[in-house]
């Protein structure tokens, strides 16, 4: 049910005063930064559409959609006033991996799945502003969940500013930071929007982003970055991005990583946060699991998004940038068996790219036998660079 502005009635307390309070409640809650902005069009929206313009986007359809709602939210939240926003920090130092065949996984995605973790401060919040006002205020939350511009609604809620990597960066917490959103019935005492950029003249990301993803200052081909390329992407990773992707196997760090700001940041004080298992992947063990296995092993991660095939698809490009013999037995049991064509074609390209004489022969016999064009395309391919090396 939504609250029309002519049906929101006004609270007894001042809008500042409920901001405050409402404000520290969620710093109590476990929220690292909370900010408060109007209902309104995002400034950035024209860079918006300009980025899809150029097809940055890539297969992410649904950054197309909605437009309408992405201009103005109260399209997607009739009534809604005033947007809270909160920023939870998820930093983790990365331990050294323990043994030579370990993939990687983007900091944000070590723990639980972090959509529960916000949506549940975020519903925590809404309930202590009814208490605060009343039940006829009417609220929903976004954590990932609609068209939302968040990024810009967290620079107008004073939280940071949009760095050259295109991360929303906070001068004392750093770039390492979920956004969600809160939006209400009521209006609020806005915080005055973060006005400078403090990326000055470093170009770190940049230079450091191993595909060029960031092919300018405050500009990403996600068809070029990683985090997309092992998340988004469901189909075929381009042959001449395989090699520049190392062991990622979920997401990307590197343009945060290198980032001067997030020198400052701290720990995750967040317990569901902490890394799980599937925090430091055998790479050997992910090519050898069952659909079953799959979702045992990473229920309750992030690392679901990518499905089972698009994990062991990354995991084989991972095998062949480390080009390990020690990957070719169980790279020719996905080439030979495995029902899911994109794997079969990733596990062809990783036994070229080891190369050695078992390799060579199992991407000969395979030719035989596989039906599927593309798949085959990629066996004939593999079997040139490996003979040719």
């Amino acid at each position: 049910m939504t609250v029309s502005k002519e049906k929101a009635s006004l609270p007894r307390l001042s809008p500042l005063t409920i901001s405050q309070q409402v404000k520290r409640r969620g710093l109590e809650l476990g929220l690292d930064l909370v900010g408060i902005a109007p209902v309104g069009r995002p400034e950035s929206f024209p860079q918006y559409e300009d980025w899809l313009q150029r097809g940055y986007h890539g297969e992410m359809t649904y950054m197309s959609r909605h437009r309408d709602k992405r201009e103005d939210p109260e399209l997607l939240f009739p009534g809604a006033r005033s947007v809270i926003v909160g920023g939870l920090n998820y930093y983790q130092p990365l331990s050294e991996p323990q043994g030579s065949l370990v993939g990687k996984v983007a900091r944000y995605a070590l723990g639980r799945d972090y959509h529960k973790v916000l949506s549940r401060k975020l519903k925590a919040l809404l309930d202590y502003l009814r208490s605060l006002v009343g039940p006829q205020v009417d609220g929903r939350v976004f954590v990932d969940s609609g068209p939302i511009l968040e990024r810009d609604l967290a620079v107008r809620s004073g939280l940071g500013w949009i760095g050259k990597n295109t991360c929303l960066i906070h001068p004392k917490k750093g770039s390492y930071l979920f956004l969600g959103e809160l939006l209400v019935t009521i209006p609020l005492e806005p915080d005055p929007p973060f006005q400078r950029n403090h990326c000055g003249k470093c170009r770190q990301c940049l230079v450091a982003c191993p595909t060029g993803a960031l092919v300018g200052p405050y500009l990403l081909d996600s068809r070029k970055c990683i985090s997309y390329l092992t998340i988004e992407l469901r189909g075929s990773i381009p042959r001449d991005l395989r090699p520049l992707m190392g062991t990622w196997v979920f997401g990307c760090d590197i343009c945060q990583e290198v980032c001067p700001w997030n020198k400052k940041a701290t720990l995750t004080a967040e317990p569901d946060f902490s890394p799980r298992p599937w925090a430091a992947p055998e790479l050997l063990e992910i090519v050898r699991l069952s659909e079953k296995e799959f979702r045992e092993r990473f229920a309750g991660s992030a690392l679901m998004r990518a499905k089972r095939s698009g994990l062991v698809r990354n995991a084989c490009v991972a095998l062949g940038n480390l080009r390990d013999e020690s990957a070719v037995a169980p790279l020719v049991a996905l080439l030979m068996d495995d029902p899911d064509p994109i794997v079969r074609e990733h596990a062809a390209w990783a036994l070229g790219r080891i190369g050695t004489q078992p390799a060579i022969t199992a991407l000969t016999q395979a030719l035989q036998t596989e039906k599927d064009e593309t798949v085959r395309t990629e066996i004939l391919l593999s079997l040139k660079d490996a003979t040719q090396e």
